[in-house]
């Protein structure tokens, strides 16, 4: 298998693990206060969990085999460092955002007023618009920022994990690897996936690079 081909399939790859953080800071309406819910019986606790099901072996001699793009993004420890930056700097752009809203529907309130001089309603009139334009353009911003961040995620998580894709299937010497949600793979034997390995090298690679924590200071 070439390189080029695995790069190939992890295209996209931070597509599923990270949608929430590509949707942008939107303006949103002052909340209403929520109605009381009607009280209902609590249901009973659940049952414990299961405990897994042991992995399935791969076939011996088998050429053809998959991965789960998707699962790659969302449980590797990379792809979860790369959401939550994503969702940092979304959750910042919010704030920020918030707080021009709140500069914003103080103006309206006080725009409301009565007991106000032609100039001064004038004056807030302008500050309205100021921050109506201010907000439109943060937004648009925000937009941009959130895009470009996870391009640039997006990137580099598929230089990394593609050296780590392209080993596994090379050891298992399998001549076609597929991605299970691209391909159109209705059934295939459990064996056949390569996703737990794939997460358990791309884990162990991004464990081995962090730099070792710092001795504390002797005082």
């Amino acid at each position: 298998m070439k390189a080029f081909t695995v790069a190939a399939v992890v295209v996209g790859v931070l597509a599923a693990g990270i949608a929430s953080a590509q949707q942008p800071p939107v303006q949103q309406p002052p909340a209403k206060p929520a109605a009381t819910a009607p009280q209902v019986p609590a249901k009973p606790a659940a049952a414990p969990a299961a405990a897994p099901a042991p992995e399935a072996k791969f076939p011996e001699g088998a050429k053809f085999a998959y991965i789960n793009i998707q699962r790659i993004a969302g449980e590797s420890a990379e792809g979860k460092a790369s959401s939550g930056r994503l969702e940092a700097l979304r959750t910042k752009k919010a704030n920020e955002l918030n707080d021009k809203n709140k500069q914003l529907e103080a103006q309206q309130a006080k725009q409301k007023s009565s007991v106000m001089s032609d100039d001064a309603r004038a004056q807030v009139q302008r500050d309205i618009d100021k921050l109506t334009v201010d907000i439109q353009r943060m937004t648009q911003d925000a937009q941009q920022e959130l895009q470009d961040m996870q391009n640039e995620l997006q990137l580099e998580f598929q230089r990394k994990v593609a050296p780590i894709i392209q080993a596994v299937a090379t050891e298992k010497s399998v001549q076609m690897l597929f991605s299970q949600g691209d391909s159109g793979l209705v059934w295939a034997d459990a064996g056949l996936d390569l996703t737990a390995e794939v997460i358990r090298r791309f884990d162990a690679v991004t464990a081995a690079a962090k730099p070792p924590a710092a001795a504390p200071i002797k005082k």
